[in-house]
């Protein structure tokens, strides 16, 4: 297989290889995949989940199982909240 990665993908290889983190570029290359197949079965898993939860909640609106909206959003505002205190 030839791959070209272009010039800065290349330097960054180069260096992984000075570092003696990796033995070879093959042993980057595959590193490389298996994170990026991660990332990607974990983004399918995400949305499988969020398609879960619309299904639960179209399922709940069609039985009448409504929020007040003004409850809804003040649990919205104090979660963004809490994710900014955590980001601090």
């Amino acid at each position: 297989m030839n791959v070209n990665l272009g010039p800065t993908l290349d330097k960054f290889v180069v260096e992984m290889l000075r570092s003696g983190l990796y033995q070879s570029q093959s042993e980057i290359l595959r590193e490389a995949l298996r994170l990026l197949k991660e990332r990607e079965q974990a983004k399918k898993a995400a949305l499988a989940r969020l398609r879960k939860e619309i299904a639960i909640g179209t399922q709940q609106a069609e039985r009448s199982e409504l929020l007040d909206a003004s409850e809804v959003f003040a649990r919205i505002r104090e979660k963004s909240k809490q994710r900014k205190r955590l980001r601090a």
